[in-house]
């Protein structure tokens, strides 16, 4: 990829990319983070192209793009990665088909190796118990950031929401009397998602006694503050997170996405309704929920081949 990072694209191919990046972010309404990762699958598929010496976009032909997977996969890159690539290839070749940059479209017959399907990483809950018992003892000096990191981690937890559902959520967004939060997921769709006690505890005490120490004219309605009083950003959250879960200790553990695992984990174990869960987390399909399920299956096997005498 470095020797492909020098390329520069030839015009008509970079405003085919520059084209399709304003449909997904106006008409198909992806947000940035999806954006950037399917306009990065795009440069990287006609900076190959060019090293082939194709500078228009009726170059793209089937042979191009499987040649351009086949130095994806001896990169080393994951299954998973692969099949993205695949379909944003597709996706990419469909618009342009649609807008007359090409004469057919070479993706029909393009096919993705299927994903991986490797079971995400969930911690136990007695292990969250841990984590939380130590964030609070941590914000019990009444530090403004100890407070803040106590209720940012309880939040995820509880409602299962992703980080950037959490960045972007404001003060007003937070329902004291049904102890619910809305929040803003994919595609731009809201939904609201409940918390329980130990979140509403914590919240009431970042906002009480630690958001009112950060905040100040320009900070907005963002419910949770960097240390200058700005909106927090994704990259501070996930540093939280991978701060506390190394102090854990005896987890592999390292980003925000375990929480939400967890919490999806945690609800099925208690024998919440897989629909209910699949509208808390937000999941478009319910296959997407059912991957926690096979968690909750295999942890009940595990659990059996320890306990029973003829496992």
């Amino acid at each position: 990829m470095d020797h492909e990072e020098r390329i520069r694209l030839p015009q008509e191919l970079a405003a085919a990319a520059a084209g399709f990046e304003r449909y997904l972010l106006a008409e198909r309404g992806r947000s940035p983070h999806t954006v950037r990762a399917y306009r990065g699958d795009v440069d990287s598929l006609l900076l190959h192209a060019v090293t082939e010496g194709v500078t228009t976009m009726d170059g793209l032909e089937l042979g191009l793009l499987r040649r351009w997977l086949g130095t994806q996969n001896s990169a080393g890159l994951s299954r998973s990665t692969l099949a993205r690539r695949s379909a944003t290839a597709r996706s990419f070749t469909s618009w342009a088909l649609r807008e007359e940059l090409l004469r057919f479209d070479p993706a029909l017959r393009l096919k993705a190796p299927k994903r991986d399907h490797n079971l995400p990483a969930v911690l136990q809950q007695q292990q969250v118990r841990r984590l939380m018992d130590s964030l609070a003892a941590q914000a019990a000096d009444g530090s403004p950031l100890a407070l803040r990191d106590h209720a940012m981690v309880e939040l995820l937890y509880a409602t299962g929401m992703r980080v950037g559902e959490l960045t972007g959520a404001d003060v007003d967004d937070l329902s004291y009397e049904r102890r619910t939060l809305t929040v803003l997921g994919k595609g731009d769709k809201e939904r609201v998602v409940p918390y329980g006690i130990p979140a509403e505890k914590a919240v009431q005490m970042w906002l009480g006694q630690g958001r009112a120490v950060l905040a100040h004219a320009s900070s907005g309605p963002a419910l949770f503050l960097g240390a200058r009083g700005g909106r927090i950003d994704q990259r501070t959250v996930r540093a939280v997170v991978g701060r506390v879960f190394a102090e854990l200790g005896d987890t592999s553990a390292t980003g925000p996405h375990t929480l939400r695992h967890s919490a999806a984990t945690h609800l099925l174990d208690g024998g919440a309704d897989l629909r209910a869960v699949q509208e808390i987390l937000g999941h478009t399909s319910l296959s997407t929920t059912q991957l926690y399920t096979h968690v909750s299956v295999d942890r009940l096997r595990d659990g059996y081949r320890q306990a029973h005498p003829r496992a």
